[in-house]
């Protein structure tokens, strides 16, 4: 004998398996049905944001720091595979990035920091060898903790730097170079600053320097 249940709409005994009632045609397990369409648009933005994402991992290509001279009290730091020094060249997703050097800047006579701070300039050099065009942006491609606080970028320390500013597109093959910089206390000791070469990835590689 099947088991009965009352339909949601006129409330007539219908078959539990019913997808329809028979006395007034209303659908059945419309939850269940709700369910699995969730599951298949959850499944389809998985899909989508993998194949964003890439399934690279940032890996060293090689170590430069000998071909440039670094800062007087800023240096590199020891790494594990997850983390990069200053002059290491590390590829994600055929996208190759060099924090080339961290310098400290006292400012110019227009852009200054305040008194205590000092401004913090990262160089960056960006190569794209994957086959489509990728989009830097020094306000969203670029995280950046000092002693493990966040930090906002500052326009001013940019303005007194003379190098260019890291935002726009690279073309498949091209490289570009500039700089992101940002305003400290002037007794900071560690800078952990990450780069996403897309920007909806969640992926980015890790660089770490320390006075």
């Amino acid at each position: 004998m099947k088991k009965l249940v009352k339909c949601k709409t006129c409330g007539a005994e219908i078959a539990k398996t019913a997808n329809r009632c028979s006395q007034c045609g209303a659908r059945q397990h419309q939850l269940a049905r709700t369910l699995v369409g969730l599951i298949i648009v959850f499944a389809v933005f998985g899909i989508i944001a993998s194949i964003l994402g890439g399934n690279d991992e940032p890996k060293l290509v090689s170590d430069t720091s000998s071909a440039f001279t670094a800062s007087p009290a800023v240096g590199t730091v020891a790494q594990n595979q997850n983390t990069f020094g200053v002059g290491e060249k590390v590829s994600l997703n055929n996208v190759v990035a060099t924090l080339t050097d961290v310098s400290e800047s006292e400012g110019t006579d227009l852009f200054k920091p305040s008194s205590g701070n000092v401004f913090v300039l990262c160089s960056f050099e960006i190569e794209n060898n994957s086959d489509k065009d990728i989009v830097v942006s020094s306000l969203l491609s670029f995280e950046t903790y000092i002693d493990d606080y966040s930090q906002n970028l500052s326009l001013s320390a940019m303005l007194a730097s003379e190098k260019n500013q890291l935002d726009g597109t690279v073309s498949a093959g091209k490289k570009m170079a500039g700089v992101v910089g940002y305003e400290v206390p002037e007794d900071w000791k560690t800078l952990e600053i990450r780069f996403k070469p897309d920007v909806w990835s969640g992926k980015d590689i890790k660089f770490v320097a320390s006075k």
